[in-house]
């Protein structure tokens, strides 16, 4: 099988696509430039696409004996996962861009390119497992290293695209021992630190970033009555649950802490609370993707679902439409959720579907989804 395996430039692409190689393909590497301004050094574990990481991805292909290409994606990344970025924040909802650049960059621009020029599937250095079930049909499950488990931000690529995909590290038993894979196979980026953070946002300053491409946008913060409590230079900087930074200049009447509840951008205003106003029972969600195709939709389902990329999965009842939208009744309330976010259904180790939340709350679900 002829296989485009995607080359960061770090320790995990590369043993994937060892391992790709090992099991008989015919691979080619290829590194995704997604930054404008590639001259640009990494800071310790942040950025991306900067020389270091081009430099290190063609010599693990070298090590490895396999043509090695530089693909140009900073266009598509730019109009598709920072924009997307950018005006999820601005309409007041919280994007998470590993799932976009899942969803628009590594298995759409890169896989569609790939097929056209011939190749049969696109390898990555993922931590998830693909699964094949007697009929042929292909389940995308949870990692072998839950620590390092990736199947949340993978969700959404959907099942054409899973049947076009390999990750090759879904067994790897703990990142330490791809590391010692790494060194043992010669891999120059055995001990490189991993990423993290927003891969754009170099120097981790989300806030900072968010003000100078949105720009400042002075409003009112307010309490759950409707009083106003302290002013904000732009609602887009503030998330739900978010306690610190918020700059009330008095405590609130009984000193409890409050929380970020919500923020609305016709308004330009953030409303803030105590903690108790987080919690919610209730969720609903659109743009779903399922991949559960023996999980026929309008019917209740017992699941878990996960909210957040590290967070621990929650037990529920789920339904999903065939209009795109998904319900979902928590049997333990959750805290924190905000609009715009991830919702990953899990059935045990696999994965049923995603979806975007629009809602979040104690009757965030129409009475007719009874």
């Amino acid at each position: 099988m002829r296989v485009l395996a995607a080359l960061s430039g770090g320790v995990d692409s590369a043993v994937a696509a060892a391992r790709a190689v090992d099991a008989g393909h015919d691979v080619v590497g290829v590194h995704m430039a997604l930054s404008r301004s590639r001259a640009q050094h990494r800071t310790g574990s942040r950025g991306c696409c900067s020389i270091e990481d081009a430099s290190d991805a063609r010599r693990a292909a070298d090590v490895l004996g396999i043509p090695y290409y530089v693909w140009d994606l900073s266009e598509e990344f730019e109009e598709t996962v920072v924009a997307d970025f950018l005006s999820e924040y601005a309409a007041g909802r919280t994007p998470n861009p590993c799932v976009r650049c899942n969803e628009h960059i590594k298995f759409s621009a890169l896989l569609d390119r790939g097929l056209a020029l011939g190749f049969d599937a696109v390898a990555t250095g993922h931590y998830a497992r693909i699964v094949e079930r007697p009929d042929g049909g292909r389940e995308l499950h949870r990692a072998a290293d839950l620590a390092k488990d990736q199947s949340y931000v993978l969700a959404v690529m959907g099942a054409e695209r899973l049947a076009r995909s390999l990750f090759p590290l879904g067994d790897a038993p703990s990142k330490e021992a791809v590391r010692a894979e790494a060194a043992a196979r010669g891999l120059s980026v055995s001990a490189k630190p991993d990423s993290y953070d927003i891969c754009f946002v170099a120097d981790g300053d989300t806030q900072g970033f968010l003000r100078e491409r949105l720009g400042a946008q002075p409003g009112p913060v307010l309490d759950p009555d409707g009083n106003e409590v302290g002013t904000h230079d732009g609602a887009y900087a503030f998330t739900v649950g978010q306690r610190k930074g918020l700059r009330l200049g008095r405590p609130a009447p009984d000193g409890r802490p409050r929380y970020v509840l919500g923020t609305d951008p016709r308004t330009n205003t953030v409303v803030v609370g105590p903690s108790e106003l987080l919690s919610v029972t209730e969720l609903a969600a659109d743009q779903t993707v399922w991949l559960a195709d023996d999980v026929p939709a309008g019917r209740w389902t017992t699941a878990q679902v996960q909210v957040r990329a590290h967070g621990e999965p929650a037990a529920a009842q789920v339904r999903h439409e065939d209009d795109g939208t998904l319900a979902v009744r928590l049997e333990t309330p959750l805290r924190g959720l905000a609009p715009g976010q991830s919702v990953v259904v899990y059935a045990g180790t696999r994965v049923l579907g995603q979806a975007t939340l629009t809602r979040a709350g104690r009757g965030a679900l129409p009475v007719a989804a009874g």
